[in-house]
């Protein structure tokens, strides 16, 4: 489904505005002499109205049709002093003139009509379009592109789209036929077991779509034995080779579809949308086993560290003790000057005691040092068979040409079956391909691994427990930095084959480099100017240090003193009650209504597949499924609430009809309809927003749901990018264990809309070098929050500069000749992302561990030091700067108060155990509290214009001070009238509360 609103088809809207009519609908002189011919006032109106239309909108409309204020408009302009009727206006469009008219404009513009033999043509386009895209809107776009292009008159709107509706149908079944012609007999018969099981088996196609559930043992268990099943199932089927845009539609569809459902379909597109869910299904269920075994180590992990902490508060005694034993010790060595008479005065402080004290002494060793490796022993012994079943059923691959992890996961496995305490470095040699390096463990590892019974006569004597234990921390150190990969995994995969090619980089370099206005063709100028740079700010912040007043420091440490809040001025504040008083009361449907009304979101939410019939009552249905989800109130007690519809009809248009990607774009839709107020161009100019997250509660029932150390419960964190307006643009809902700072980019990547940071605030997680290195080379500037800045380093340009003032906040240098030697390395992964070929928080993610072995980690870690120690000079000299993050940061925690008020439904908990149910549900609070803003400043507009009016005083600062985030006036609660038959007053985006100021 495609409305003509989603597309770039030109189109006249109702209001139009002062500044618009004078640049598009005046006629220049020349225009004007066109019309010197045409005697009749009607002829010469509709000669010029028709010029005019076509110069803007690139077709003919009928005059009758045309907005009253163009009419008037344009008559004005050519001197027509007596209205035109509209029954003039009609007899104008039937009449022989306008198509004489029509054909003199297309000669004059140079535009060709669009003929029945110009089809073809177009209709290859949009087969050409369709291949890697599946929206009809993406589709018609392409078209238009073209027509205009080739200077066609652009064609109805209906022909464009059955065009490219026809044009996808064909693509999608040659997709169809592609890959079932690859297909066996074999693989034919299992897909048919999935949707009608010949054994009897309940619900086959369903288990396909299965999620895992709450964790233990047993459900751990079960679910490796699922992911078996998927193995043993995908081994049969071909590999598909479709663009991504079109495997993500089609997977849509396979899961929104029952097995029913599926069986109706055709023959190719039903084998071919079970391919595609069964490669989708392994793919996801192999993210879920690596997930898990890295959650299951980083669990243990944190266990360890507990019990380590509660041990050291157990044992503070037995050190005193120790200590105190120590010192005796010394005291009799001390005193007795002859070796006779020391040992006998040891033998006398020590007694019988010195076997249990080298015990304990040993004891106190193996933890020195916030050792809590020993301490994961007692939960891997649980654990083992788990993690080691992970393993197997995950295929490891090494990204690099280093073999010692392959070698080492070999040694891994040949342990398996052992249950011996220790073992020789023989035995651990020859099940090795190579010979076990102990350089590749550190001293606490070693202290541990190797036994103190080892000697040179018979060799190193390893405990295997603890070496086991090592090998699985090393194994998930290696996957999470992506030094080893996942074959057919989509989080885990090799990130190398989703980047570009160097034919592609060579073409893309230069346009992007003109594009960020950095010199990134040459590398070293690239690295010279960085350099300068950091050299020039470093020199200048420490000149201007003394006089800073903000900042000082002291035993080489730097302390920042805090922006004092200001309090609301007493107008603020009396204003900020005015508009109270005046808004209206109204339901959290009311607000839905309205804004549904205005901007038409249900058009984005057509049927996933496109063998099903529109709904009836498209408006309601969406209103209702938007307040259900987005309010957290749940089918069952929507349909309590709002009258004549069910539960059923309410999720239908949930698991049928919405997706991220739709509720995206009808996201996208409120911020730019939000954009074209005045309003909000008093709280921020657009270019700043600022990335945050919060805790979204959610039951155990999910085997990848955390608990949150911070929070205290389990859930996940719903991680938003905030416009310094007010409005959210992007959200993400990721699993607590997650570093934060991978998805910090993501938000502007993704983002659609017309307002376009291009300044990012985060949390102190983004503090990271990666980040700082990748933000930068993407154009962004990232200027995080500081909190811990005492324990941040700078870092030099090389060793030869020395500061007066600031030396002592500096460590070490920047290896700029790996930034300039890797820096092709870097582009490649940039331009990537700028494709849409990558993800940045897929990249991030292998950059946010570190790896001896990845140079690409390593060169945007130096380059991050150098971006951060600009950041961070800029941040200590800077007030203004201090200022602008606080403000970006407090809007961002502000909108996680005001989303978590909507989300007032199921006591604050998401309900929802399907991952990608969860997602859903986070971006319908984004939509909903979006629309509310949008609602809030829409009215707060109409009220400060009615109160300037009433001359209540009213200045840019007191704008300034504003919020939409305003709840006193909804009610959230009772029963709810959804009343689409109640007037609405438009949309006015052209209300001004203040006038212009005089140039």
């Amino acid at each position: 489904m495609s409305s003509l609103h989603e597309t770039a088809y030109p189109r006249l809207r109702s209001t139009i505005t002062e500044k618009e009519l004078n640049e598009y609908y005046t006629p220049t002189p020349e225009e004007l002499s066109l019309i010197e011919s045409e005697k009749k006032p009607i002829l010469r109106f509709g000669f010029m109205l028709n010029l005019k239309l076509l110069q803007r909108l690139g077709y003919f409309v009928p005059l009758a049709s045309a907005p009253p204020s163009i009419i008037a408009h344009v008559m004005d302009r050519i001197g027509i002093k007596r209205p035109l009727t509209l029954k003039q206006l009609k007899d104008y469009d039937r009449s022989g003139s306008r198509p004489r008219q029509q054909h003199i404009l297309r000669d004059y513009l140079g535009i060709r009509s669009f003929a029945s033999e110009d089809q073809p043509w177009l209709t290859d386009i949009a087969e050409k379009a369709a291949e890697t895209k599946e929206m009809l809107a993406d589709i018609i776009n392409v078209m238009l592109e073209e027509l205009v292009r080739n200077h066609y008159e652009l064609p109805g709107f209906t022909v464009l789209k059955r065009i490219a509706r026809s044009a996808r149908n064909k693509v999608n079944e040659q997709c169809f036929r592609d890959i079932c012609r690859d297909l066996t007999n074999d693989a034919k018969q299992k897909i048919d077991e999935l949707l009608n099981p010949s054994d009897g088996a309940y619900g086959a196609w369903n288990t396909l779509k299965r999620e895992p559930k709450k964790p233990g043992n047993k459900e751990v268990r079960s679910y490796l034995q699922h992911v078996h099943w998927l193995q043993v199932l995908g081994e049969s089927l071909p590999d598909v080779d479709v663009p991504v845009v079109k495997y993500r539609q089609f997977a849509l569809e396979a899961r929104a579809l029952t097995a029913t459902e599926m069986a109706r379909l055709k023959p190719n597109k039903r084998y071919a949308l079970a391919v595609i869910l069964v490669r989708q299904q392994h793919s996801k269920a192999l993210d879920d086993v690596a997930n898990l075994y890295i959650k299951m180590l980083r669990s243990m992990e944190s266990t360890a560290q507990s019990a380590l902490h509660q041990y050291i508060l157990e044992h503070q005694k037995q050190i005193d003790a120790l200590i105190a034993k120590f010192r005796d010790v010394l005291v009799a060595y001390d005193q007795h000057p002859e070796q006779t008479q020391k040992f006998a005065a040891l033998d006398t402080v020590l007694g019988d005691e010195a076997s249990s004290l080298i015990e304990r002494c040993n004891q106190h060793i193996a933890y020195a040092g916030n050792n809590y490796y020993p301490f994961m022993l007692k939960s891997y012994r649980q654990k083992r068979a788990l993690l080691l079943n992970s393993l197997d059923i995950l295929d490891l691959q090494s990204t690099s040409s280093d073999t010692s992890t392959a070698s080492l996961l070999v040694l891994l496995k040949s342990l398996r079956n052992s249950r011996t305490e220790f073992l020789s470095e023989e035995s651990v040699d020859q099940a090795m391909p190579e010979a076990f390096d102990l350089s590749w463990l550190t001293e606490k590892w070693k202290k541990l691994i190797v036994s103190n019974e080892s000697s040179e006569d018979s060799g190193k004597i390893f405990h295997r427990k603890y070496l086991e234990l090592w090998l699985l921390l090393h194994i998930k150190q290696e996957l999470s930095s992506g030094d080893l990969f996942i074959p057919f995994s989509a989080e885990f995969d090799d990130y190398r084959e989703q980047l570009i090619d160097d034919e592609t980089l060579d073409n893309e370099l230069q346009k992007y480099s003109d594009q960020v206005e950095m010199p990134l063709t040459d590398a070293h100028e690239f690295t010279t100017n960085l350099k300068q740079q950091l050299a020039d700010l470093a020199k200048g912040v420490d000149e201007r240090f003394p006089e800073n007043l903000h900042a000082t420091i002291k035993d080489g440490k730097l302390s920042v003193s805090p922006i004092r809040s200001e309090q609301p001025q007493a107008e603020l504040k009396k204003l900020d009650e005015l508009i109270t008083e005046n808004l209206p009361e109204v339901s959290i449907i009311d607000i839905l209504t309205d804004t549904e009304k205005w901007l038409g979101l249900h058009k984005h939410f057509g049927p996933l597949s496109g063998n099903e019939a529109r709904i009836d009552e498209p408006e309601k249905r969406f209103i209702t499924t938007l307040f259900c989800y987005g309010c957290n109130l749940g089918p069952v007690q929507t349909a309590k609430s709002v009258k004549n519809m069910s539960r059923k009809q309410i999720a239908w248009l949930n698991l049928r009809h919405a997706s991220e990607d739709r509720l995206d774009r009808a996201i996208t839709q409120v911020v730019n309809a939000y954009n074209k107020f005045d309003l909000p161009k008093y709280w921020g100019t657009g270019k700043h927003a600022a990335a945050d997250g919060t805790m979204w509660d959610l039951y155990e029932q999910n085997l990848l749901t955390e608990y949150h150390i911070r929070y205290g419960k389990y859930g996940g964190i719903g991680y938003y990018h905030v416009s310094d307006t007010y409005i959210a643009l992007f959200s993400h809902f990721i699993p607590c264990g997650v570093y934060e700072a991978v998805y910090i980019l993501d938000g502007l990547m993704s983002n659609k809309s017309d307002i376009q940071p291009d300044t990012l605030h985060g949390d102190t997680q983004a503090q990271s070098y990666p980040v700082f290195g990748l933000s930068h080379l993407l154009g962004i500037n990232l200027m995080p929050r500081i909190r811990n800045i005492q324990d941040l380093l700078l870092f030099r340009p090389d060793n030869r500069y020395r500061y007066k003032n600031i030396e002592a906040l500096f460590a070490g240098s920047i290896d700029f000749k790996l930034i300039e030697r890797h820096l092709r390395d870097m582009l490649r992964v940039v331009i990537s992302i700028k494709k849409g070929k990558i993800t940045a928080s897929t990249i991030l993610r292998r950059l946010g561990t570190y790896s001896r072995k990845n140079k690409l980690y390593m060169a945007f870690k130096e380059l991050g030091k150098a971006v951060r120690t600009l950041f961070l000079l800029r941040y200590i000299d800077e007030l203004e700067l201090r200022k602008t993050i606080q403000s970006a940061t407090n809007k961002s925690e502000e909108f996680n108060g005001f989303i978590k008020w909507l989300f007032f439904g199921g006591e604050g908990i998401i309900a929802e155990n399907v991952r990608h149910e969860q997602r859903k549900i986070v971006k319908y609070n984004q939509l909903v509290a979006n629309m509310v803003i949008l609602y809030n400043v829409e009215k707060m507009t109409r009220v400060l214009k009615d109160l300037a009016g009433e001359d209540v005083v009213i200045s840019k600062d007191l704008l300034n001070g504003l919020s939409p985030y305003r709840n006193s006036n909804i009610n959230r609660f009772g029963d709810y009238n959804l009343d689409l038959e109640r007037e609405v007053p438009p949309l006015d985006f052209g209300i001004k509360i203040l006038e212009p100021e005089e140039p």
